[in-house]
């Protein structure tokens, strides 16, 4: 199993997500240079290095469902407005709403989840091996595998890609990251659903 210091050494030298680091580890069976070159053959890698760049650009973008009955509005930012004019742009844009249309996250991402919300989490999944004698490092690894289901479930960048379910949602704005040569970021979204019709999109 790969651990936590791992990842975040990974993620120290490439700049790329935590996600796409203990994808990356797990298929270089946990050397740190394969994987840094994966990620780098990835497009991930050139992603990272434009983290850090400013994003005052972007579009509020609206799907509404074809039956009226659930719609999404995402706000997603990039470095001009050049790139947010882009046919490319607005297709992830797409993307984005429908995912969020469909899925239904309560989050950006995981650092968005408030602080008290997750240690209720991380309290609820401890208890369950209240009193079972298993040691405290093979819990706390089992409660880490739990709370990363947990954010695929309720954060949109970890939720599976609805259209291509090997991808996560923050692999897919990466990959457009490194397509576009722009810092794109989801700043933020919010769902509408009618709540005697909460159908998702087919």
């Amino acid at each position: 199993m790969i651990d936590a210091k791992t990842v975040s050494e990974l993620r120290a030298m490439t700049g790329a997500g935590i996600v796409e680091c203990k994808k990356a580890l797990e298929e270089a069976g946990g050397d740190l240079a394969a994987a840094a070159e994966l990620l780098r053959k990835k497009g991930i890698l050139k992603a990272g290095s434009k983290s850090d760049r400013q994003t005052s650009e972007g579009l509020v973008y609206a799907y509404i469902h074809g039956n009226g009955k659930v719609g999404a509005m995402v706000e997603v930012l990039c470095e001009t407005d050049f790139v947010a004019r882009t046919d490319g742009f607005k297709e992830l844009c797409h993307a984005l709403a429908l995912q969020i249309a469909a899925m239904n996250p309560l989050y950006v991402s995981a650092d968005a989840i408030p602080a008290e919300v997750l240690e209720k989490e991380k309290e609820i999944y401890a208890e369950e091996f209240a009193g079972s004698g298993k040691p405290a490092e093979m819990v706390a690894k089992i409660v880490e595998g739990k709370l990363g289901k947990w954010y695929a479930e309720i954060c949109l960048l970890h939720q599976p890609f609805i259209k291509d379910e090997d991808k996560t949602v923050e692999e897919v704005v990466k990959e457009s990251i490194a397509k576009m040569g722009e810092n794109i970021q989801v700043k933020r979204f919010t769902r509408y659903a009618m709540e005697s019709h909460n159908q998702v999109p087919g």
